[in-house]
């Protein structure tokens, strides 16, 4: 089901496209100010300068049209409120779009903590917490990027290869006839796998939890289906683990999100960060109620809050970090976190085969139902299930990061 962050990120990404058409009052004041037009017909080639940092711009300073852009951040605001008796779409968002190392809108718009229960209750309106640009949320299947990214810094230090059967390195994994699965087929969903098993409930501890993941049996041959797993996932953590000796919060923020700055992003934020973090769900089983402040996934809750399919929370700008250093070719603020042939690795379709399942190692591709108007065959791109979504065009070097709390409060 489409949530209302897809729907807005696709809008947002349409807005990027409208507005590379200037009207003739914006082309003048941009030919004055001596500002190229930007033409989205007119694709990039190549990946940003590696020196390319985010530099805050009005939208005409940028060479860009502010009127879809300006349309686009009312329209989300606009489903922040009921329509008649129907449920807004989500409390709040945190909208950010950039555009050839330009961040063009920054938005901030609804709350982000307005209920009291599960039904909707809201709290009285002095405790509801407004949205901040710099508001945290719980990324969800987003973290799968984090995930991604390790593996192919492994890949890049010759600890594995990408069509190594997963069973040299976990080898329980080999069960029920899981030996040839490969780390590509695990990056692309195409391993066989089912997409999820609950085991915040049917298993006792950690340990017995990652034993029944490497344990379950497939539900078809790998390779022949494309299936969304997160058990394809949560199995790449657990491999780069155990292969390094770390855990993957350590490994996130050694080699990803300390490099590049980011630094409001992790597993397990701090309780002191509450006020600043977006509620999700109220949860009557398992009876956590309100979750704020801890990862809302149940199964990377179970696992400690650090998973390989969810656990990572993060802010709009953080985000911003990240999707410009894919387009700078994995590189940001003079810290390279991936090689160039690795970013290009992440964005080719390795699923031709399974047409409109487009899917890089790592990322999503070419999905218009939420890429919008930025899609094409190379735009890469995740959601996560708490309302976040993320779309990297390559070709016309922009970004659109919409971020909501859309399960809160159900």
């Amino acid at each position: 089901m489409r949530s209302g962050a897809r729907v807005a990120v696709a809008f947002a990404g349409a807005a990027l496209v409208g507005a590379s058409l200037l009207t003739p009052a914006t082309a003048l004041t941009a030919v004055a100010r001596g500002i190229p037009e930007a033409r989205f017909d007119r694709p990039f080639t190549g990946f940003a300068s590696p020196s390319t940092v985010l530099t805050d711009r009005t939208p005409v300073d940028a060479g860009l049209d502010p009127k879809p852009i300006d349309d686009a951040l009312a329209s989300i605001a606009g489903w922040e409120e009921p329509s008649g008796a129907t449920h807004p779409l989500y409390a709040g968002a945190v909208t950010l779009l950039g555009h050839d190392g330009q961040v063009v809108a920054r938005e901030a718009s609804g709350y982000a903590l307005r209920y009291a229960d599960g039904a909707g209750t809201e709290l009285p309106r002095a405790e509801w917490v407004p949205m901040r640009g710099d508001t945290i949320f719980d990324m969800a299947s987003v973290s799968k990027l984090f995930t991604s990214i390790l593996v192919m810094q492994q890949i890049e230090r010759g600890a594995i290869r990408l069509e190594e059967p997963v069973a040299t390195f976990l080898p329980a994994f080999a069960a029920h006839g899981k030996g040839s699965i490969t780390v590509r087929q695990l990056l692309t969903h195409t391993s066989g796998l089912k997409p999820w098993m609950p085991l915040w409930s049917d298993w006792p501890d950690k340990a017995s939890r990652i034993a029944a993941v490497l344990d379950v049996a497939p539900t078809s041959p790998p390779g022949t289906t494309y299936v969304y797993s997160d058990l394809n996932l949560i199995t790449l953590g657990v491999m780069v683990e155990r292969q390094t000796g770390k855990g993957l919060d350590q490994l996130v923020r050694e080699r990803i999100t300390n490099p590049l700055r980011m630094k409001d992003t992790g597993y397990n934020p701090d309780a002191s960060l509450k006020p600043r973090i977006a509620a999700t769900e109220f949860e009557a089983s398992p009876p956590r109620g309100m979750v704020w402040g801890e990862v809302h996934d149940e199964n990377a809750w179970s696992l400690g809050g650090v998973a390989g399919h969810a656990g990572v929370f993060s802010t709009a700008q953080d985000m911003a970090v990240l999707a410009q250093s894919m387009l700078n070719g994995g590189t940001y603020g003079g810290h390279r976190i991936l090689s160039p042939d690795s970013v290009v690795k992440m964005t080719t379709n390795y699923n031709a085969a399974f047409a409109g399942n487009s899917h890089g190692l790592g990322f999503e591709l070419d999905q218009r139902w939420y890429m919008g108007g930025l899609a094409s065959p190379t735009t890469a791109g995740h959601t996560g299930y708490t309302g976040t979504s993320i779309v990297i065009d390559n070709m016309s070097r922009s970004f659109a990061i919409v971020l909501s709390n859309r399960v809160h409060p159900s």
